[in-house]
């Protein structure tokens, strides 16, 4: 005979586990797509996007939705659209250039029901472009999880814009051509993959 008050304390363990699980999987998403890419041994955009499919599952959707994001997002249904979706965001054609982008989240909120998730943040990021524009964007997020074995994975990343404004140009004088945060000696200590 079980006692129920430690099954209660159990599935409770469990689910706050998970919630650790899916916030620290939301958060490393986010740290891959900053740029420059903060991750010590992403040397190009192809490594950086293997690392952000590492983090999804195989019938993954990636859409934007909303009056805004509809049209300039769209939809990306399966591991191999979504990985499209990235490499056309990261294209070397891109004019202007990237510069900077860096996601900061707030308004967290995550559901665990058993083995699948549910959770919503909102996230700026402000954006510094190679022609010296910039702009700051805010998005509302209501993503998906799902176990997969023993981890989790993302099942789907959906996202509405809340506002993007313009900012001044040459808005920010000192930002790094490459991230340095981390070192092999970091990486080795903390593996993330």
């Amino acid at each position: 005979m079980t006692d129920p008050r430690i099954d209660a304390l159990v599935e409770r363990v469990e689910r706050l586990e998970a919630e650790a699980d899916i916030r620290r999987l939301q958060a490393r998403y986010m740290f891959l797509c900053d740029t420059p890419c903060p991750e010590f041994d992403v040397t190009d955009d192809t490594a950086r996007i293997d690392r952000i499919m590492d983090l999804y599952a195989e019938d993954a959707v990636w859409e934007g939705v909303g009056e805004y994001y509809d049209g300039q997002f769209g939809r990306a249904e399966g591991k191999q659209a979504v990985r499209e979706h990235f490499e056309r965001f990261w294209s070397a054609d891109r004019e202007p250039g990237l510069l900077l982008n860096a996601h900061y989240l707030t308004s967290e909120q995550i559901h665990v029901d058993g083995r699948t998730a549910e959770g919503q943040w909102i996230h700026m990021q402000p954006w510094l472009f190679t022609d010296g524009s910039a702009i700051l964007r805010s998005s509302r997020l209501n993503n998906a999880f799902r176990k997969v074995g023993d981890r989790w994975a993302i099942t789907r990343t959906r996202t509405e814009n809340v506002f993007i404004a313009d900012l001044p140009d040459g808005f920010a004088s000192s930002y790094p051509s490459a991230s340095v945060l981390m070192t092999p000696t970091d990486a080795a200590a903390n593996p993330n993959d």
